[in-house]
C-alpha cells in the first residue's frame, strides 16, 4: 500500500513539474503576442520537453522545413549532384509578376536556396523526383502523414501533408544518427548545409517554414543544438490569421525557441 502512495505521489508530483513549466514556457509566446507551441527534446537524458503536450502532436503542413529531408531525397535519387549544383531561373525576373521576394529569382545553387528558402528552386527539383520517390522516403521516414493529393507541385505548402512537432524531432533525431535509408555522404552535405549559427559553445543546425494556407500563416522553426555534453533538437510552430498584424512573426519563431532553451539551461 505504502509502495502505491508512493508511486501515486512521484505521478502527482512529475504531472506538477510538467504543467508548471509548460506554463513557464507560455511566457515567451505571449512576449511575442502569437499562438504555438516549442517541443524540445534533451538528447543525453532521452527526455520530451514541451510548451504545450497536445500541440507538439498537432500536425500540420510542414512548408520549407521540408528542405531537410527534400534535400537528401534530391541527392538519394541523384536529382542533383551536391549542394553546389546550379539550378536555372526558369522564368523572368520580373517585379510585377514576381512581386514576393524578387531577390531569389535567378540562377542559384541548392545551397544557396536552402539557406535563403528559395521555395522555386526546391519546385524544380520536386518536379524531378516525382511522387513515386517521395512516398517511398517519406514512408521508410516516417516523415509526416505522406498524404500526396495536392495536385500542386509544392505539396509540403498546400494541401493535405502534414506533420506534427514531435514528428519532426524523431525525424531530426534519426538524421543525426544517421538511420535513415541515405548515404553517409548525403547526410554529411544536409549537415553542413543546415549550420545556421557556430559560437565556441555550440552549433545550431536548422531550417525555418512559413506557409499561408487556408487563411493562416503557419511559422515554424526546426533544428537541433550541439554542444560538447548534449544534443537538444527542438521544433517551434506558431499560427495566426492572416488578418492580424504582427510585424514580428517570422522572427518570433526564433525569439520563443531562444528563450525556453536558455530557461532549460542548453544555451546561456
Amino acid at each position: 500500500m505504502k509502495i502505491i502512495r508512493l508511486l501515486i505521489f512521484l505521478y502527482c508530483l512529475s504531472l506538477s513539474f510538467h504543467l508548471t513549466a509548460q506554463s513557464n514556457f507560455q511566457h515567451a509566446f505571449e512576449e511575442c503576442q502569437i499562438k504555438g507551441s516549442t517541443t524540445i527534446y534533451d538528447y543525453q537524458n532521452k527526455r520530451w520537453i514541451y510548451s504545450d503536450s497536445l500541440d507538439a502532436q498537432k500536425e500540420t503542413l510542414p512548408a520549407s522545413t521540408f528542405k531537410i529531408i527534400n534535400l537528401l531525397i534530391a541527392l538519394e535519387t541523384k536529382v542533383i549532384s551536391d549542394e553546389n549544383q546550379v539550378i536555372k531561373w526558369v522564368g523572368k525576373t520580373d517585379t510585377t509578376l514576381y512581386g514576393y521576394r524578387p531577390e531569389i529569382y535567378h540562377d542559384m545553387s541548392v545551397k544557396e536556396a536552402f539557406e535563403v528558402s528559395a521555395g522555386w528552386v526546391f519546385i524544380e527539383l520536386a518536379k524531378k523526383i516525382g511522387r513515386k520517390n517521395y512516398l517511398k522516403y517519406l514512408k521508410a521516414c516516417h516523415y509526416g502523414n505522406a498524404d500526396l493529393s495536392e495536385k500542386g507541385v509544392d505539396f509540403w505548402n498546400f494541401g493535405k501533408f502534414v506533420i506534427s512537432p514531435k514528428n519532426q524531432i524523431t525525424f531530426l533525431r534519426d538524421v543525426y544518427e544517421e538511420k535513415l535509408p541515405f548515404s553517409k555522404r548525403n547526410y554529411e552535405i544536409l549537415k553542413k548545409v543546415m549550420i545556421t549559427e557556430q559560437t565556441p559553445d555550440y552549433t545550431i543546425r536548422s531550417k525555418t517554414g512559413w506557409t499561408r494556407d487556408g487563411g493562416i500563416d503557419s511559422g515554424w522553426w526546426v533544428g537541433y543544438l550541439e554542444k560538447n555534453n548534449n544534443t537538444y533538437f527542438f521544433a517551434t510552430r506558431i499560427a495566426k490569421k492572416r488578418s492580424e498584424v504582427n510585424p514580428d512573426f517570422g522572427q518570433c519563431r526564433k525569439t520563443i525557441t531562444r528563450k525556453i532553451l536558455k530557461q532549460i539551461n542548453a544555451i546561456n
